[in-house]
C-alpha cells in the first residue's frame, strides 16, 4: 500500500510552501521533514600565481679593447662657436712670433676725419701692445693738438723740434725730433700747435703730399712698425699721412653719425690710392666706445660687419673709465692697467694687426 505524502509546513513570513534546500544545498528536492538543512561549504580559496624570483644584480663586464678603440675613433661633436661682440665666431689668430731682426716697417695711418672717436687712444695703446710682442714702433704725432704727445707724458708745448720741422724748411734731421717714451722698444716724433702753420706753409711747395714721406723714409729700416695720428680732418696732414702709408686703420664709435661719416673717408682713401699711393689698403675698422648694453650700439655694430664684413677686427674697444685714467697719468692702458679689459682688447687687436701684416719669410 502506498506511503501517503506529508504536507510541506507554510514559510511563517511568506506563507508559501518553501522548499527546503536538500543536503546538497540545491533546491527542488524536498528534504525529509524534521532534519536540518545542511550549511553550504565555503568555496575554496583562489589559487595565488607564483611571484617571479627578483632579480639578482649582476656586475657588468669590462667593455672589450676593441669596443674601447672603436669609441675613441668616433669624432666628438663639434663645439658651439664663441660668438664676438661683432656678432662672429672669433677667427683664430695665431700668437706672434719673436722676430730676429727689425725692420722695413709698414707704416699705419690711423684716421678718421671725425673727432672724438678714439684714434689718438688706439694710436697710443695698439703702440704699446706691439711693442709687448717685441716689435719696434714708432709713434707719429700729426694732429696740432699735440694729444698723442700729451698721451704719453711728453710736455709738448715746451719742445723746440717738433713733426713741423720735418716738414716745413728748413728741415732738421729726423733723429733731432726722435723721442724715447717710457715704453721699451716704443718711440715717438711729436708735435704741438706750430704743426697747424705747416699746412699753410706747404701750399706752395712742389711735392707737398710727400713732405712726410721723406721725412721717415731715413728711420724706416728701424721699425717694424710706424703708426700715424691723423688729425681729424681731411687736409693736407691728412693726406701726406695717406701718401706715405701702406694701410689704413680707421677707429669707429659705435654711434650713427660715425657711420655715416665713413663713406666719405673710403672715398678720400680711394682717390689717394688712385692719384698718389697705389699700395695704400684699408687694413680695417676698429670700433670703440662700444657698449653691449644698449640696443643702438649693437645696431650700428650689425650694420658695420654687414657693409664692411672681414674688414671689421673682431677685437672691439669698450668703454671704460680706465682710458681717461690712462691720459692723465701718460701711459699706456698695457702698464697702467696691464689686466684689464680695455688692455686685453688691445692686445688682442695687436695680434689681428701682426697677423695681417704679416711679410713672407
Amino acid at each position: 500500500m502506498p506511503t501517503p505524502s506529508v504536507p510541506t509546513p507554510p514559510d511563517p513570513q511568506t506563507g508559501s510552501d518553501a522548499v527546503p534546500p536538500t543536503s546538497g544545498g540545491s533546491y527542488g528536492q524536498a528534504a525529509p521533514w524534521g532534519t536540518t538543512p545542511s550549511t553550504p561549504e565555503p568555496a575554496a580559496p583562489a589559487p595565488v600565481a607564483p611571484q617571479p624570483p627578483a632579480p639578482v644584480p649582476t656586475t657588468p663586464e669590462p667593455a672589450s679593447a676593441e669596443s674601447a678603440e672603436t669609441a675613441a675613433a668616433e669624432p666628438a661633436a663639434p663645439a658651439e662657436p664663441v660668438l664676438g661682440p661683432t656678432g662672429r665666431p672669433y677667427r683664430d689668430i695665431p700668437e706672434p712670433t719673436p722676430l730676429d731682426r727689425h725692420g722695413p716697417a709698414t707704416v699705419i695711418a690711423v684716421c678718421n676725419q671725425k673727432g672724438g672717436v678714439g684714434k689718438t687712444t688706439s694710436t697710443i695703446n695698439l703702440g704699446a701692445a706691439l711693442a709687448e710682442f717685441g716689435r719696434r714702433v714708432l709713434l707719429v704725432d700729426l694732429d696740432p693738438q699735440g694729444a698723442l704727445s700729451a698721451g704719453l707724458g711728453v710736455p709738448h708745448h715746451e719742445l723746440e723740434q717738433t713733426v713741423y720741422n720735418l716738414l716745413v724748411p728748413p728741415h732738421v734731421a729726423t733723429d733731432e725730433v726722435l723721442m724715447r717714451t717710457r715704453v721699451d722698444g716704443l718711440d715717438l716724433l711729436p708735435s704741438n700747435i706750430d704743426l697747424s702753420a705747416a699746412e699753410i706753409q706747404l701750399v706752395t711747395e712742389v711735392g707737398r703730399e710727400q713732405s712726410l714721406a721723406r721725412a721717415l723714409h731715413p728711420v724706416l729700416d728701424r721699425y717694424d712698425y710706424v703708426l700715424i695720428d691723423c688729425q681729424p680732418s681731411l687736409g693736407l696732414l691728412t693726406v701726406n699721412a695717406l701718401a706715405c702709408a701702406d694701410t689704413v686703420i680707421i677707429p669707429m664709435e659705435c654711434e650713427y653719425f660715425s657711420l655715416r661719416g665713413l663713406a666719405l673717408l673710403t672715398d678720400t682713401v680711394d682717390k689717394v690710392r688712385d692719384r698718389l699711393n697705389p699700395r695704400l689698403e684699408l687694413g680695417g675698422i676698429l670700433v670703440t666706445m662700444f657698449d653691449a648694453r644698449t640696443l643702438h650700439s649693437r645696431e650700428v655694430m650689425a650694420r658695420v660687419v654687414e657693409v664692411f664684413g672681414d674688414v671689421v677686427y673682431d677685437a672691439v674697444i669698450s668703454r671704460t673709465v680706465r682710458f681717461p685714467e690712462t691720459s692723465v697719468a701718460g701711459e699706456p692702458i698695457t702698464s697702467w692697467a696691464p689686466k684689464s679689459g680695455g688692455a686685453e682688447s688691445y692686445r688682442a687687436l695687436a695680434r689681428e694687426v701682426i697677423a695681417r701684416n704679416a711679410r713672407p719669410t
